[in-house]
């Protein structure tokens, strides 16, 4: 937490020496409306080293400050107040529809749907449910700014503790970028042995030759999640917690399952990208370019749960009493060699090799009813694979597949995908994706103190295909509709002979349908944003658990007050489920499991937010679920885990252009 506090003071400090400039207008007919809100006045002439000697260097605009994405996709540095901005203000900072969370912040989400797209080819680690805040390779953005960037990101958790996200970029020359951020959160939580404490440090860097032959960019990340583990409430005290009589609206009173267990997901990465073109794009005339490419990644992480005494009654038996430690770990080593080709007739296409080294595994042996289980799997795998883009006639076609040729584990996907804008404001999107893949590392092997815990499984690969069509209208409204077979699926249940967690793979193959649609529409001043989203599942009853109906609905006020120096956002957000049989949380293996005894939803929650923009400080005040007290107190994220109650929560994003 002094690492959080110490970045937050310095990064203020430094920003306040060097002063923020007020926003400009751009010329009449040169922006949008948001656009104008996100124009900035002359800025320091630093931008003369990034960006030349131009006259009009020394006047960046809002849309010179760029985030590339993993997948090149280009940005801009987006300062305005929308109601998805305030749909992406949590702990998460993305739009969690879909996800109910755990009562603390830096917890765990349930999910109410799943998406089974997917492009790897080797398992990951395991311990999915706390990996809703770990940053992937391909959450990772990089920039190109004329001036020095810097956002303060900050907000309110619950009982003590705050949630900080400080980032900082800079061009040092108009060929070199580096960022460097740390995302902090601590939270005491209301429930007795909750505690949560995570850390998301990010360096970025990426750099281009003089002659732009050569290109590179890459980071390093370094992740720190804790969470102490209290096993939910106990059976009495979800009775307690149900009447809602007042003398329990004191939650640290409520008995848990036990105070003494705790969870760490620790992990480094170091990845780099870099290309040479053979054959250099001198100006807009040039046809054919053609380039090698190189990728390599290094990660190691942990999953490691611990607990001071043995909890037989809820996990089973135990090979020791006290002391109880359980920890996997994963080393993974990526290599990749492309050779990319691009040409006006045939499009963008390439062509990769890849290489993959995993050990994953324990430090000891566990013999378990006269039978070893090992301790190790690891290997290597040989991989081919192809990416392709053309636009013609007004189509955009995207096309990606790999393939295991030979190593360790089979696997493949293939990804296609083709879009055509109908007119101005209607755009049809179709895709396709097959994907064959082992079940995660944890399914396959697993070893644990507690002797119901410790597996050694060879499952099949699980085969999916997924099919998609999307219409996008800002003046219908925004569809999507997604079919998915799966087949082999594995999963997290209890075992009718333990009666215990163990992991399991359906024989058979589960349908699976979604439909969601998402339309706003505007009266003046007041606006109705609303998303909804039908699921319906066959063959896969008991196996994979959805709500039927998911909804959000939001109600809100916009206006610009005291001649447009303040920008107000105010409304109401609504989310509703439909009842289901909820998937259960365990703390031993950090994942869901199905549990097909007890059913939850169908309780809405209300949330009251006033937003606020000034220059380029965004301010969010919310009341989240101020229904708590007056609709019932029968809301769950899991069995035995309450949703929050009604609580005011407070924060800021603030941008500084020096």
């Amino acid at each position: 937490m002094n690492k959080i506090i110490l970045s937050f003071f310095c990064l203020l400090l430094f920003n306040t020496l060097n002063a923020q400039n007020a926003p400009r207008e751009l010329p009449e007919g040169k922006a949008s409306k948001l656009e104008e809100q996100d124009s900035l006045k002359p800025q320091s002439k630093l931008s003369k080293a990034v960006f030349g000697d131009d006259k009009e260097a020394d006047k960046p605009k809002i849309q010179d400050y760029l985030i590339i994405s993993y997948a090149n996709d280009t940005t801009y540095v987006d300062t305005t107040l929308t109601i998805q901005k305030e749909y992406k203000f949590n702990y998460l900072r993305k739009d969690n529809f879909g996800l109910i969370a755990f009562s603390n912040l830096g917890q765990t989400y349930n999910s109410l749907t799943y998406d089974f797209e997917n492009t790897k080819h080797i398992p990951s680690l395991g311990a999915r449910a706390r990996h809703f805040n770990f940053m992937e390779i391909e959450d990772i953005n990089y920039y190109r700014v004329p001036t020095p960037l810097t956002e303060l990101m900050y907000k309110t958790a619950f009982e003590q503790g705050q949630l900080l996200d400080a980032f900082f970029t800079v061009n040092t020359s108009p060929r070199f970028n580096f960022s460097i951020a740390y995302k902090g959160m601590r939270s005491i939580g209301k429930y007795q042995h909750l505690v949560t404490s995570t850390g998301n440090f990010r360096f970025t860097s990426n750099y281009r030759s003089e002659n732009n032959r050569y290109n590179a960019r890459g980071h390093i990340v370094t992740q720190d999640l804790f969470n102490e583990e209290n096993g939910g409430l106990d059976e009495e005290s979800v009775g307690y917690f149900e009447t809602g009589e007042e003398e329990f609206l004191d939650r640290s009173i409520l008995d848990v399952n036990f105070e003494n267990a705790e969870s760490m997901l620790k992990a480094k990465r170091f990845h780099l990208e870099h290309s040479y073109a053979l054959i250099n794009k001198k100006d807009s005339l040039s046809r054919n370019n053609l380039n090698i490419g190189h990728v390599i990644s290094f990660e190691d992480k942990y999953f490691e749960f611990s607990q001071s005494s043995a909890e037989t009654e809820i996990f089973g038996e135990a090979f020791k009493s006290s002391s109880l430690k359980d920890r996997n770990t994963l080393e993974h080593f990526y290599n990749q060699f492309q050779l990319n080709f691009s040409n006006h007739i045939i499009g963008d296409l390439q062509f990769n090799m890849g290489y993959d080294n995993f050990n994953y595994g324990y430090n000891k042996i566990v013999k378990l009813d006269g039978e070893s289980i090992i301790n190790r799997i690891k290997g290597d795998v040989y991989s081919a694979g192809g990416k392709y883009h053309k636009q013609y006639k007004g189509f955009d076609l995207l096309g990606e597949l790999g393939l295991n040729i030979s190593g360790d584990f089979d696997g493949n996907f293939l990804k296609a995908q083709a879009s055509f804008k109908l007119n101005d404001d209607v755009q049809a999107v179709a895709s396709l994706n097959h994907s064959s893949k082992a079940p995660n590392f944890n399914f396959l092997l697993y070893q644990s103190d507690y002797l119901n815990y410790n597996w050694r499984n060879n499952f099949n690969n699980t085969e999916t295909q997924k099919l998609a069509f999307e219409l996008k209208s800002n003046k219908i409204f925004n569809v999507t509709v997604d079919y998915s077979t799966i087949s082999d699926y594995t999963y997290f249940k209890i075992d009718e002979t333990a009666g215990f967690v163990k992991p399991d793979q359906y024989d058979g193959t589960i349908n699976y349908l979604r439909v969601k649609a998402d339309k706003e529409i505007k009266v003046g001043k007041l606006a109705l944003n609303t998303t909804v989203m039908y699921q319906n599942v066959e063959n896969g009853e008991g196996v994979l658990n959805v709500p039927e109906l998911n909804l959000r609905s939001t109600l809100y006020y916009s206006s610009e007050l005291f001649k447009k120096a303040l920008f107000l956002q105010t409304g109401f957000t609504v989310n509703y489920f439909s009842k289901y049989n909820m998937n259960a949380y365990d703390p031993v293996l950090a994942e869901f499991y199905v549990q097909n005894d007890e059913e939850f939803g169908e309780f809405p929650r209300v949330d009251f937010f006033l937003n606020a923009k000034i220059r380029q400080t965004r301010i969010y005040l919310k009341a989240e679920h101020f229904n708590s007290a007056f609709t019932g107190y029968n809301y769950f994220s899991a069995p035995n885990n309450p949703y929050r109650d009604f609580t005011i929560r407070f924060g800021v994003v603030w941008n500084f252009f020096l």
